[in-house]
C-alpha cells in the first residue's frame, strides 16, 4: 500500500462523489460473489444497497472500505482508492456486520479506546456522539448489559468519533424490535439532515422505502437497478384493481389493449399495470365490449413488490419489458 501525503480534506468542496464503484468483481475460487457492480452514491444521499441473502452486499461493502481486495474493478471514496492510500478513508466511517465491543467495559470506555486508536481530536467528540445516539445516560453501564439496539447505536457513536461525511452501515436495523427499528430510522435521518451521506445495506424494505432516496438492487452479485426509488416506481407504472359485469371478457380486453401490462387475477379481481392514458382508453374499450366497470382503483406499488420482481423470476419490473439497469 502506498501512502498519499496529501492532507486535503475531501469534505472541503463538492468534488468527487462519496462513492464511485466501477466493474467491481470478487471471486473465491469458482464462486463469483460480486459480478461487475457499478454504482454511484451522491453527496447527501441516503442510499440503500439491497439484495437477497448471499447476493454479495457485505462483500461489496468490505471492498469499499478496503478490507478485502477486489478481483477486478475499482472503488473510489471521494475520488480516492482505499487500497492505494490510507487517506481514502478520511471522512469515512461505519461498520460491516455487527459492531463489536469489550462487554466487560462500559460504553464510554469502549469509545475512549476507539478515540485513542483514531487519534486527533476524536476524543473531543465523544460526549457529542453519545448524545446523538441517545446513550449519554447509559454510557457508564457495561456493554455486556446493552440491548442489541443499544450496541448498534454505540457502533454508530464510534463511527461518529471520526466526524464522517460518509457513513457505511451493514444491516444496521437487523435484529431490532419495532421500537428499535424506529429509533435507528430516526437516528439515520438525523445524521442525514446534518449533512452526512449514508449508504446502508438492508433487507428491511419498508424501512428502506421510508428512509432512502436512492437504491441499488443486487441479484446474484449483479446490479439489476440503480437509481431513485421514485423513478423505479414510475418505471413500473401504476397498478390497478378492476371488477366488471363480465370479468372473463374484461380480461381479454385488457390483454388486447396497448399499454396495459401484467394482467392477472388477484383475489378474484383483475390486476394490471398501466399509465393514466392507457387506463382511460381501457375504460372506453371495456364499455364498447359490454364489460361495464363496477370497480377500478389504483393500488400503491411498494418497494417490496418491485424488489421481488427484480430479484426473483425473470427479473422484470411489472409494466416494463426488462429491468432498469444502471
Amino acid at each position: 500500500m502506498t501512502t498519499d501525503t496529501t492532507s486535503a480534506d475531501p469534505r472541503a468542496s463538492p468534488g468527487p462523489s462519496p462513492v464511485e464503484v466501477r466493474g467491481l468483481v470478487k471471486r473465491y475460487g469458482e464462486l463469483e460473489a460480486v459480478a461487475g457492480v457499478d454504482l454511484t452514491v451522491h453527496a447527501g444521499d441516503v442510499y440503500g444497497y439491497l439484495g437477497p441473502n448471499g447476493a454479495g452486499k457485505t462483500t461489496c461493502l468490505r471492498m469499499m472500505l478496503g478490507l478485502i481486495r477486489p478481483t477486478a474493478g475499482s472503488v473510489r471514496l471521494f475520488g480516492r482508492d482505499p487500497l492505494e492510500t490510507i487517506h481514502a478513508l478520511d471522512g469515512v466511517a461505519g461498520f460491516v456486520e455487527a459492531p463489536t465491543f469489550y462487554p466487560y467495559l462500559n460504553g464510554r470506555r469502549n469509545l475512549e479506546l476507539l478515540a485513542a486508536f483514531d487519534g486527533g481530536d476524536a476524543r473531543d467528540r465523544l460526549d457529542q456522539a453519545l448524545e446523538i445516539v441517545e446513550l449519554s445516560e447509559r454510557a457508564k453501564d457495561r456493554v455486556g448489559g446493552y440491548s442489541h439496539g443499544m450496541r448498534q447505536r454505540l457502533g454508530i457513536a464510534g463511527a461518529l468519533l471520526r466526524d464522517p461525511k460518509l457513513l457505511l452501515l451493514d444491516e444496521p436495523a437487523t435484529g431490532l424490535d419495532p421500537a428499535g427499528m424506529r429509533d435507528m430510522r430516526l437516528l439515520i435521518r438525523r445524521l442525514a439532515d446534518q449533512g452526512i451521506t449514508v449508504m446502508l445495506s438492508s433487507h428491511l424494505l419498508a424501512e428502506v422505502e421510508e428512509l432512502c432516496n436512492r437504491v441499488a438492487i443486487v441479484r446474484s452479485g449483479r446490479i439489476v437497478y440503480e437509481g431513485a426509488i421514485a423513478e423505479l416506481k414510475r418505471s413500473a407504472g401504476a397498478t390497478y384493481r378492476l371488477s366488471t359485469t363480465d370479468d372473463s371478457r374484461a380480461v381479454a380486453v385488457c390483454h388486447a389493449q396497448p399499454g396495459v401490462d401484467d394482467v392477472r387475477i388477484v383475489h378474484g379481481r383483475i390486476a394490471f399495470t398501466a399509465d393514466d392514458a392507457a387506463v382511460a382508453e381501457l375504460s372506453q374499450a371495456l364499455i364498447e365490449a359490454g364489460a361495464l366497470i363496477t370497480m377500478l382503483a389504483p393500488e400503491h406499488v411498494t418497494l417490496e413488490d418491485l424488489f421481488f420482481s427484480l430479484t426473483e423470476g425473470d427479473g422484470v419490473v411489472p409494466g416494463e419489458s426488462r429491468a432498469v439497469v444502471a
